[in-house]
């Protein structure tokens, strides 16, 4: 950034020192809003528990890891379009329960209006196999769901050549020897979109322009005798390391590596460890998933960029190509959205051909409320939007 200032009370200029046309989805993001410097600079590291902003809720009581209460702001600008001042709400209380059994029991009892995710523990409980809500719970509660800007994948650190598993043909063989589909089917009751494409997920521009890997088992195989010739290893052998979360993933893919002739194994640490090894390059395949920051397929492609090494940036695999880089240059400078469009597609293809991950599925957005909770609706960041929400008693 080369300058700000504002102009006047209702404009702010910025001026870059390059061309970033992903700069506006970044101003989205919530540490983007706008809060009064005159209380940021009173409070200090102590305006998290004192928050003041431009919202349409404020900021009332916060027990923190208990629970949270925010108010209706009455100086809020927004109306609807009937002219009824926004939000509806007089309050929110926000819950912390660690426990996602808890949680889902504190739902189905009615002491929790919305639940905002799906977890294995209760999935199958409220789904059906087809995804929807099962007959038990179609009288109480409502569900949401719609495309989530979130690709779930497997990194593969290719930054160290004495890993088997960053072999390029054991790699491309990990990647066809899994039926994607079946695994959405039968582990996310059908929540979710199998990752069949790019690393670029469902929500964006280019995500179905790409053919990405699907279920070929006798070209995986084809693919670990090639490399059997060519190194001599008769027994491939690859580590997979994941959070209990997932593991159930992982077996299955376990499972599918070894009719390919590829043994695995698979190692279940926390989830804050596998962040660390990862970011230290000591994880050979490490399960992984990416959020968007904001609404730019710059965010994803930005994880293979080479002068973005982990730790150091998010590129965990270490991934390198100068015909990549240069694109994700030239991407970065250029301000017509069509041909941005078009070099993230020639990117997002190039990871597919040397394949430095192994894509699982796009993630959806799920939610589940009490039916007299009105207007909450979804969005493909998955975004709390709260201010036209309406509870009837």
């Amino acid at each position: 950034m080369e300058s700000f200032k504002a102009l006047g009370a209702k404009t702010f200029q910025i001026q870059l020192k390059q061309p970033f046309p992903a700069f506006l989805s970044l101003l989205t993001m919530k540490y983007c809003s706008v809060v009064p410097k005159e209380i940021v600079e009173h409070y200090g590291n102590d305006f998290r528990a004192n928050p003041i902003g431009t919202g349409p809720f404020q900021f009332k009581i916060w027990e923190e890891n208990t629970k949270l209460v925010l108010r209706r702001n009455p100086n809020y600008f927004e109306k609807d379009a009937s002219g009824e001042n926004l939000p509806y709400l007089e309050a929110i209380a926000i819950t912390f329960l660690p426990d996602k059994q808890s949680e889902f029991l504190q739902f189905v009892q009615g002491n929790i209006d919305f639940l905002n995710s799906l977890d294995p523990s209760y999935q199958d409980e409220i789904l059906d196999a087809a995804g929807q809500l099962r007959s038990t719970y179609t009288e109480d509660v409502n569900m949401i769901s719609g495309p989530y800007l979130n690709t779930e994948y497997l990194g593969i650190f290719i930054g160290d050549s004495t890993n088997i598993s960053s072999h390029h043909l054991l790699r491309k063989a990990m990647n066809y020897s899994f039926d994607r589909k079946k695994m959405i089917t039968y582990l996310r009751s059908g929540i979710g979109t199998p990752a069949i494409h790019g690393f670029i997920p469902k929500g964006l521009p280019g995500f179905d322009n790409i053919k990405g890997f699907e279920y070929e088992p006798e070209l995986a195989k084809k693919l670990v005798n090639q490399y059997i010739q060519e190194t001599g290893n008769t027994s491939p052998e690859v580590a997979i390391t994941t959070n209990g979360q997932y593991l159930n993933f992982c077996e299955y893919i376990q499972r599918e590596l070894e009719k390919t002739g590829i043994k695995a194994s698979v190692n279940v640490i926390p989830a804050s460890t596998i962040r660390e090894l990862r970011s230290k390059g000591e994880l050979p395949i490490f399960r992984a998933s990416w959020i968007a920051d904001y609404p730019d397929a710059e965010n994803y492609l930005s994880l293979f960029y080479s002068k973005n090494f982990a730790p150091n940036g998010p590129n965990y695999t270490h991934f390198k190509n100068v015909q990549f880089d240069e694109w994700y240059e030239t991407a970065l400078r250029e301000t017509n959205a069509d041909v941005r469009a078009q070099l993230y597609t020639k990117m997002d293809s190039l990871l597919i051909s040397e394949a430095p991950l192994i894509p699982l599925y796009y993630d959806q957005v799920v939610r589940f409320t009490q039916k007299n909770v009105q207007g909450l609706g979804i969005n493909a960041q998955n975004l709390l939007e709260l201010k036209r929400v309406k509870k009837t008693h």
